[in-house]
C-alpha cells in the first residue's frame, strides 16, 4: 500500500469547472471517503488519480512518486466502478483471475490460484467460483467486482459508489464487509459516495466536496460535530439539520454576527404543555423513534423523539435550543 497526495488539482470540462485547487493527503492504510452531491467532482478526482483524465494543473503523488506522466497501467491502482463490469462469458474464478494473467505480471499459475481463492473467501464468494457471472445476484456480482480489484494488491483502491445500485439490506451488509476487508488488508482506499450513512460508517476521514472544492476534511465525528460551514453541516445528519433565524427560539447564546442557527435533534429540548411556542404538525412513526414535524411561527422543523413521548398531532409544546451551531451571513461557522 502507499500514501497518496493531491496538490492543487484543477480540471475543467468545457466551461464547467470540475475541480478547483484540490489538496488532499491520504495516509498509507487509510480509508477516506469523498462525500458530495452529483457534480461535486468526486468521480473526476478518482479518474485523475487513475490516469483516466489529465489535470490542467496540479500534482498527483502515489507512494512518494509523481505519477503525472504515467499511463493508467503504470500507476498501480485498482478501480471499482458503480456498475459491475464483469465478463459475462467467464466464471467467477476466471473473472477474479483475469487481471493476474496479464503478461506484465508474470505470475505462476499456482500463485494466481492461491490469490483467487484467498480473495474469494475474503469476499465470501468462494462457493460460487465455478458459476458464470450472469448466474449471480446483484450483491454477488458486486463482491466479484470488488474481489477482482483486491487480487491485484495495488498501491491504492479507488471505488466509485460501488454499492449504490444494490438494495438497502445488501448495501448495509457490504458496507460492513468492505470495512472489514480494508482493515484486514491494511489497504489504502479512496471511496466516493453521495450516501452519508456509507461515509459515516466506513470512513477513517471524510472529505466534503461541493462544486469542485474541498470544503472540509476530518473524522466523521469532527465533520458532524464541528462543521466549517452551512454546506458541510447539511451533508451529515438524519434528519437533516434545521436552519433557523437567530431569533426564532429561546436558549443558546448566539455570538455577534449570527444570521442562521443550525439545530440538530440533540440541540432541541422539548417540553410538553408548558409555555408553548411550537405545535406538532405531523408525526412519522418509525418504530424505535418518531420524526416530529414541528411548526414554529412560519418555520418548520424536523427532529427525533422517543416513541413513548405522550404527544399527538396538534399538541402545543415548548421548544428551546441547547448548544446549537451558529453561522454568519456568508454561511461560515461562528464559534
Amino acid at each position: 500500500m502507499a500514501d497518496v497526495v493531491l496538490k492543487g488539482l484543477n480540471k475543467s470540462f468545457g466551461d464547467t469547472r470540475a475541480l478547483s485547487n484540490l489538496d488532499l493527503a491520504i495516509r498509507d492504510g487509510e480509508f477516506v471517503v469523498l462525500l458530495g452531491p452529483t457534480g461535486a467532482g468526486k468521480t473526476t478526482t478518482l479518474r485523475l488519480i487513475a490516469g483516466l483524465e489529465r489535470p490542467e494543473s496540479g500534482r498527483i503523488e502515489i507512494g512518494g512518486r509523481n505519477v503525472g506522466g504515467e499511463a493508467p497501467a503504470e500507476r498501480d491502482v485498482a478501480f471499482v466502478f458503480q456498475q459491475y463490469s464483469l465478463y459475462p462469458h467467464m466464471t467467477v474464478y476466471e473473472n477474479l483471475a483475469f487481471p493476474l494473467r496479464a503478461p506484465v505480471r508474470k505470475l505462476a499459475a499456482s500463485e494466481i490460484d492461491r490469490r483467487v481463492r484467498d480473495v474469494a473467501r475474503m469476499v465470501r464468494i468462494d462457493h460460487k467460483l465455478e458459476n458464470r457471472s450472469t448466474r449471480l445476484s446483484g450483491g454477488e456480482m458486486q463482491r466479484v467486482a470488488i474481489g477482482r480489484a483486491l487480487v491485484r494488491q495495488p498501491s491504492i483502491y479507488l471505488m466509485d459508489e460501488p454499492l449504490s445500485s444494490l438494495d438497502a439490506k445488501l448495501r448495509a451488509e457490504l458496507r460492513l464487509e468492505l470495512k472489514r476487508i480494508q482493515k484486514e488488508l491494511g489497504s489504502t482506499l479512496l471511496y466516493v459516495t453521495h450516501d452519508q450513512v456509507e461515509a459515516m460508517t466506513m470512513a477513517d476521514r471524510i472529505g466534503i466536496l461541493a462544486e469542485g472544492r474541498l470544503m472540509q476534511v476530518g473524522t466523521p465525528r469532527e465533520i458532524y460535530g464541528n462543521p466549517a460551514n452551512l454546506h458541510v453541516a447539511a451533508r451529515l445528519g438524519q434528519p437533516h439539520i434545521n436552519l433557523l433565524p437567530a431569533d426564532l427560539l429561546p436558549g443558546g447564546h448566539p455570538p455577534a454576527g449570527t444570521r442562521t442557527v443550525g439545530a440538530r435533534t440533540e440541540h432541541l429540548d422539548i417540553v410538553v404543555g408548558k409555555d408553548a411556542n411550537a405545535e406538532i404538525d405531523w408525526i412519522e412513526h418509525l418504530g424505535d423513534q418518531n420524526h416530529l414535524h414541528i411548526r414554529v411561527r412560519d418555520h418548520k422543523l424536523v427532529t427525533l423523539a422517543d416513541p413513548y413521548l405522550a404527544i399527538k398531532r396538534g399538541d402545543r409544546i415548548n421548544l428551546t435550543l441547547r448548544d446549537p451551531l451558529y453561522f454568519d451571513a456568508s454561511g461560515q461557522r461562528l464559534s
